[in-house]
């Protein structure tokens, strides 16, 4: 069949295509809004973008039986991001009736979303049972059998023993090696919820007399107490890099479980994370069990430790390059102070604040920078040190009001932990102040993992209604991706991504991905797709708080 078509018409279609306008066709428009929801005060956002301009255009917010309840326009484009040259906040902060509700603008819907004071009721209960994934040794793990019972038949770093006793514990990450460092800080961090507001993270959903988030504590206080093998001596790492080169498998079908090296290292970071997570376990411990037998034995290991810190080296070696750390100052200053808040002994203060001095502030939150915790810690007997914590939350929220979607930070190796540690330290801010000044800070970091994002997607597996799905996890990928609890690491730079070349199948998402920040749902995506406990223990914080 031939087509034909009038010259003045031809002319009129070259002008409306090249005009950027369409032709009885409308353009695609995508809304981006944390698929969980919404407490009844919350600051309440999200962005609507598109590739053509929705100027003046207006959304809408529809309840449960579709009646619009609040609307508003579209109006100052907030710049490109990737593919999409426009971009709009949406601020629906007055919507505060418990119910279900979703967005609409140009006949284009949102995901459905909740507003109410129990919308995060269960995330809790989800993140910790990814830890559960993560146990390893003999300690009732799910999705996988007792594994690695044989840690370790060599240790590197100390020739005066040939094997020790380090089963038990976490797997870091995707893969099976365990580090001190990380799990010093997951232990840490349940430990300080609990501590932090008893009611909050009392939870004892299995009904058995211990609350829940100090039963999985204890997995790390049993594993690291294990670690110190002898007077001033710490293994800070179990396997190698030869993990990462003999294929995907379950734990206990591990074909190294008899090549796993326990490695000897010792610097005053590992001291100070080390003898924080006895002091402190020492004293719940002993307040809430009335357990004085384990107590002292915590106690005696935090003390020991801490007693060689002027002997060993500023920052351990990392034998194999991971989790390898530059400064060990703040780390030193959350263990002397929470010596000093377990012994009451002054000197442990004293040393506390000159160390939390120099460590200063970080403007950061991951494994190896936790000054904005450490700082509240100080701030609680000297209050001028939350003026350090305002520094990162200040230099944090110049970050979020320079942003589309109103990332505090730079992307990283780790994202979703980096942003879930500024909401953390907002809610620590608000302990000391009683303020709202970073509240819309805390929400916005909170809601970019949840969905208010360029992809679109809730980085925590199945917490919302479109979520990650492939992650670099090998329990997962013989379990059907399941992985209940486990946070995708998140949207990487690409600067960092093009030194490792990954095999990824996935691109779906590819069209969301800008040319500076990418991110892949990719099970052989290791950078931007592994989960890690380090991530699930800041998670665990954020929302216990916000859920109980």
């Amino acid at each position: 069949m031939k087509l034909f078509v009038k010259s003045g018409y031809l002319i009129l279609l070259l002008l409306l295509v090249f005009t950027g306008c369409t032709a009885g066709v409308s353009s695609e428009v995508f809304i981006r809004v944390n698929q969980v929801g919404f407490l009844p005060g919350d600051v309440k956002s999200a962005i609507v973008f598109s590739t053509t301009s929705l100027d003046g255009q207006t959304f809408k917010i529809f309840n449960e039986k579709n009646n619009a309840v609040f609307q508003g326009k579209l109006s100052s484009n907030a710049g490109k991001w990737g593919n999409f040259p426009f971009n709009y906040r949406i601020d629906f902060s007055e919507v505060r009736t418990n119910g279900s509700y979703h967005i609409e603008v140009s006949k284009t819907k949102s995901l459905r979303f909740r507003v109410g004071t129990n919308v995060y009721k269960g995330v809790v209960d989800s993140l910790l049972k990814f830890l559960k994934v993560q146990r390893c040794g003999a300690t009732n793990p799910i999705l996988h059998e007792v594994c690695h019972i044989y840690d370790s038949p060599i240790v590197i770093g100390d020739r005066n023993i040939s094997k020790v006793d380090v089963t038990g514990g976490w797997h870091d990450a995707g893969d099976y090696i365990k580090f001190l460092s990380t799990t010093a800080l997951t232990t840490y961090m349940l430990l300080f919820s609990y501590d932090f507001d008893s009611f909050k993270f009392g939870f004892d959903n299995n009904k058995d007399g211990v609350p829940d988030i100090l039963e999985e504590a204890k997995i790390g206080i049993d594993w690291l107490l294990r670690c110190n093998y002898a007077p001033g001596k710490l293994i800070n790492q179990v396997g190698d890099l030869k993990d990462h080169t003999v294929g995907w498998r379950l734990p206990e079908n591990d074909p190294l479980k008899y090549e796993r090296p326990a490695i000897s290292s010792i610097g005053k970071n590992q001291v100070g994370i080390y003898v924080a997570v006895m002091s402190l376990a020492a004293k719940i411990w002993r307040q809430k069990f009335l357990d004085t037998e384990f107590s002292k034995k915590c106690l005696n290991a935090a003390e020991n430790i801490y007693a060689v810190r002027n002997s060993v080296p500023d920052v351990d070696s990392a034998y194999t390059g991971m989790y390898a750390e530059s400064n060990y100052n703040g780390r030193m200053a959350l263990g002397a102070v929470e010596l000093y808040n377990t012994t009451r002994g002054s000197q442990f203060l004293s040393e506390a604040i000159t160390y939390g001095d120099k460590a200063g502030a970080d403007y950061w939150w991951s494994w190896g920078d936790i000054n904005g915790l450490v700082h509240y810690r100080l701030a609680q007997h000297m209050p001028r040190f939350k003026d350090y914590l305002y520094q990162n939350l200040y230099a944090f929220n110049l970050n979020k009001d320079s942003t589309i979607y109103g990332e505090a930070t730079a992307f990283t190796w780790g994202t979703t932990n980096t942003l879930l540690g500024v909401t953390l330290q907002s809610i620590l801010w608000k302990r000391l102040n009683s303020g709202n000044a970073f509240d819309s800070l805390a929400a916005y970091q909170r809601d970019y993992v949840l969905g208010k994002n360029p992809w679109g997607i809730s980085f925590i597996y199945n917490i919302g209604s479109r979520t990650v799905r492939q992650m670099h996890h090998q329990v997962s990928h013989f379990r059907n991706n399941y992985l209940p609890g486990g946070i995708s690491a998140g949207p990487a730079p690409r600067e960092l991504l093009k030194n490792y070349q990954i095999n990824r199948t996935n691109n779906a998402l590819n069209r969301f991905n800008s040319q500076e920040v990418l991110y892949f749902d990719d099970r052989e995506d290791y950078l931007s797709n592994e989960p890690t406990i380090v991530t699930n223990a800041t998670a665990i914080f954020v929302f216990g708080w916000l859920g109980n």
